[in-house]
């Protein structure tokens, strides 16, 4: 199921790791208290690979019950805006003042940003579970990736965990910043001007910026 609900740029692209895969999802079968929800796991992989043109990278899915909804830093509609999601906002109206700053985080997904966290999955109240079981996938992924998109990639990376993957990262440009939680905002997120950094660095590719409203 993981690999089929992947579009099919990336099904075509990600092949060689199918067989990885389907063991992640055979390990995780076996295991009780997942989130975010099965149908939801895949969900960054959604978006065409000839789409992205950011991608951010997170550390995992929210562990609270109903919260994560597959895309890094978003939550599901109806539940309650996390601490992390609220200081990207922050420093959302500080980078950028009269951006419309609302957390719907779908608007940058339909822009090409591609919201993908270190891990897709974690237990109910527990952070970074899951951390080695889907390292090496994402590993492959994001390579994999950047070698398709040739150049024509920014990844924005947000954390220890973000910043290990984003290492990877040799065509595209990668603009680093701490995690947005609460425990690191105010070491270096707060003022980091990520939204901004980003747009200069697509524009140095002779791409068009984001339009971070949301």
């Amino acid at each position: 199921m993981f690999f089929e609900a992947m579009d099919q740029s990336w099904q075509h692209l990600l092949e060689p790791s199918k067989d990885l895969l389907d063991r992640i999802e055979q390990e995780l079968s076996k295991l009780q208290n997942l989130t975010p929800n099965d149908n939801q796991i895949m969900r960054a992989f959604e978006l065409p690979v000839a789409k992205v043109r950011v991608l951010l990278l997170g550390q995992d899915p929210y562990p609270t019950q109903g919260m994560a909804c597959g895309l890094a830093f978003a939550n599901a509609p109806g539940t309650k805006t996390p601490q992390s999601l609220k200081n990207l906002m922050k420093e959302l109206q500080s980078d950028l003042p009269g951006v419309s700053a609302t957390a719907d985080l779908a608007k940058w997904s339909n822009q090409g940003v591609m919201l993908l966290n270190s891990a897709l999955t974690t237990v109910v109240g527990t952070s970074g579970a899951h951390q080695k079981i889907w390292r090496e996938f994402t590993e492959v992924a994001i390579t994999a990736l950047d070698q398709a998109r040739a150049g024509k990639l920014v990844c924005l990376s947000l954390g220890l965990e973000a910043k290990k993957l984003a290492d990877l990262v040799e065509f595209g440009e990668v603009v680093y910043a701490p995690h947005p939680s609460p425990l690191s905002a105010h070491r270096g997120f707060f003022g980091s001007k990520i939204y901004s950094r980003v747009n200069q660095a697509l524009s140095n590719q002779g791409q068009e910026p984001i339009d971070w409203s949301c």
